[in-house]
């Protein structure tokens, strides 16, 4: 029989394509990361990501107000060490008055409703650029527990609405959860980067924080495959975020993005807490990379994209282009 279902119905125009739609995007979708430096009035582009900065607190603040006004409800924030203030044990993390923390304080300050995210792990602090202490060739790692504590309560007393855990430490998201409850913050969450892969993807975000393995003096791992996941696996990243949840994970992640949204559908399948997925700075980078060259069209691409990472699962999105899809978002 000739088909009386025919498809192609839904899809005659704009106005009905929009009424079938099963997936949105939002503002409201996205989280920005955010790189913070030293300074005043300073702000210096990452080659590596063009249209993304790092700033110095006074220029960040205004940024961050910038994205409240598009609609954006939560920033992830990152920040430059000075190599001065780097070593083994990575206490310039929890320095009540470190850069993260005063960024905290000044962001929360300015606009109180931004939901602020902290990263916690110890590879910005790190002379070897790992995400935690270096202990007889490897990364220890109950020790870099202990110290990830005193990081997270720090930005807890700062004012941070959730941490914002990227070490990937077997036992960390209990360690915090315990941490902060028993420090009193109960009310704190925990965004926990659940399946975080050993990708060649990060390439660009290490240049922005100078937070790669480096040469060293004593023995260390070469690359960060001994915590960070292998991306041939699949069932291990469900493992993962179970287990994160169990130990008291509001939030689970999943990083990187678009390479990875098997493992975002299977994992929102598996857990009972919001997924958020990281869309990370080499697939930034090479969108903008290919529209440069023309090969692409760039915002076509972006939200393309980013509708594909929500339509797999995600219940947040941090991105990179975050800032221009809520921009075009806003002028539909």
């Amino acid at each position: 029989m000739f088909p009386l279902q025919r498809g192609r119905r839904l899809r005659v125009n704009e106005s009905i394509r929009s009424l079938v739609r099963e997936t949105t995007l939002s503002p409201v979708d996205f989280m920005f990361p955010m790189f913070i430096a030293e300074g005043e009035n300073y702000q210096s582009e990452i080659p590596s990501m063009p249209g993304i900065y790092r700033r110095s607190l006074d220029l960040t603040v205004a940024e961050v107000k910038e994205l409240f006004a598009l609609g954006i409800r939560a920033v992830n924030i990152y920040v430059k060490v000075d190599e001065s203030l780097k070593d083994n044990t990575g206490k310039e993390a929890w320095n009540p008055n470190g850069l993260m923390q005063r960024a905290i304080r000044d962001i929360k300050a300015a606009c109180p409703e931004m939901i602020v995210m902290p990263d916690v792990a110890l590879d910005p602090y790190s002379i070897y650029g790992h995400d935690g202490i270096i202990e007889n060739g490897d990364v220890a790692n109950d020790a870099t527990n202990d110290a990830l504590v005193k990081m997270a309560v720090s930005h807890a007393q700062a004012g941070a609405d959730f941490v914002a855990p990227s070490d990937m430490m077997d036992g960390r998201v209990l360690r915090l959860r315990q941490g902060l409850d028993a420090a009193g913050f109960q009310h704190v969450g925990i965004m926990s980067y659940s399946a975080k892969y050993a990708s060649a993807f990060y390439g660009p975000f290490r240049d922005a924080l100078d937070s790669a393995p480096k040469e060293a003096d004593v023995v260390v791992p070469k690359d960060k495959k001994t915590y960070q996941m292998d991306y041939a696996n699949r069932i291990e990243a469900v493992k993962e975020a179970l287990m994160d949840v169990e130990e008291g994970a509001d939030m689970v992640m999943v990083k990187p993005g678009i390479a990875y949204l098997d493992i975002v559908r299977e994992v929102k399948n598996a857990v009972n807490v919001p997924v958020t997925v990281f869309h990370v700075s080499g697939e930034y980078a090479m969108i903008k990379a290919a529209a440069e060259r023309g090969w692409l069209d760039h915002d076509k691409i972006m939200m393309e994209q980013l509708m594909c990472i929500k339509r797999a699962g995600a219940s947040l999105i941090s991105t990179y282009f975050a800032k221009e899809a809520a921009i075009l978002l806003n002028q539909k």
